[in-house]
């Protein structure tokens, strides 16, 4: 697995250099409105999409730019999408909250909390009728848990056996409140009333993360229905970016994020695990580190020199085609 390893390594650090890079972007004043970013969630994106096919459909949510790079779309579609540029992957008009590429199966990030579980299980249907093998994956968290779509979504791909998984990044917060004073019980056990299986893994070591995914899709692929997955996991980055602005009471401490920060990093877990084991030496990790971060800076510089889309381009898209 050491070279799975290290391109996962890749992927994260390709995910974490393009939210920080969004995140100086916004602060300066170059992105049309805010950002959500998964700072800290990175291995969930990498492990889950590294077994997904072009065929396979992800639906995320208004934390999805690792979601987007992780299931093949490139930093230079994100950032000219999200600065709002033509050559962006929706010609900019998506933006960071509705990030998509059909070709890629990102069926599209969603700004409605929750919104993405019914059209993951229209996707799913649509899977199983082409019956191809290709599965659908919906990216949502612990707040959307408490969405009662979710529950009307799990009778459904239940009952149906629909080759979905469902991929639950809980990361301790609902915007600005802890889980814990938000949501009873265990949010994966709801599943189980549906008689889905599931696993509640730590969100933040790719390595199970990976593992997890490899076990789900055979159980999918198969035709043995969905399954749930609850990653733990750990948002380091505000609910948006300058929430300061609005939030007069912390609802966390500086030193918990820090201690989060050294402790459950999975970029740091991952690199410390591959030179313990002498899988990867330094000059690789460093390699691979300055090799993601040309790319984002590259992608950075193209969003910038970027064009506009065309004024007459506000009335185009607007509408599916027609059916008869």
């Amino acid at each position: 697995m050491s070279l799975e390893c290290l391109n996962l390594l890749k992927m994260m650090r390709v995910i974490r250099y393009s939210e920080e890079q969004l995140g100086d972007d916004f602060a300066d004043g170059k992105l049309p409105g805010g950002v959500h970013l998964s700072v800290g969630q990175e291995a969930v994106a990498a492990g889950i999409c590294a077994h997904l096919t072009d065929r396979d459909q992800v639906s995320s949510n208004h934390r999805g730019h690792g979601h987007f790079l992780a299931k093949g779309g490139t930093p230079k579609q994100l950032f000219a999408e999200i600065h709002g540029k033509d050559e962006g992957s929706c010609r900019g008009m998506g933006g960071s909250l509705h990030v998509a590429d059909y070709s890629k199966g990102i069926i599209g990030a969603n700004g409605i909390v929750g919104a993405g579980l019914p059209i993951a299980t229209g996707a799913a249907l649509a899977n199983q009728m082409d019956n191809d093998g290709s599965m659908t994956v919906v990216f949502f968290g612990d707040g959307a848990a408490n969405q009662g779509v979710l529950q009307e979504s799990m009778n459904f791909a239940a009952l149906w056996g629909l080759p979905l998984l469902y991929v639950c990044e809980n990361n301790q917060f609902g915007q600005f409140s802890p889980t814990a004073t938000e949501t009873a019980g265990t949010i994966s056990e709801r599943a189980k009333a549906f008689e889905i299986p599931v696993e509640m893994i730590d969100g933040n070591d790719v390595r199970t993360v990976w593992q997890t995914m490899s076990w789900a899709t055979d159980h999918i692929r198969v035709g043995k229905g969905p399954v749930f997955i609850e990653a733990d996991t750990y948002r380091i980055r505000n609910h948006f970016e300058r929430e300061n602005l609005i939030i007069t009471n912390p609802y966390r401490t500086e030193d918990e994020i820090e201690q989060m920060r050294r402790e459950r990093d999975p970029i740091q877990s991952l690199e410390n695990w591959l030179t313990e084991e002498n899988l990867a030496d330094r000059e690789t990790i460093t390699a691979i580190d300055n090799e993601a971060k040309a790319a984002v800076e590259e992608a950075a510089a193209f969003a910038e020199a970027g064009t506009l889309p065309p004024n007459d381009a506000a009335e185009q898209y607007m509408f599916a085609g027609t059916y008869s």
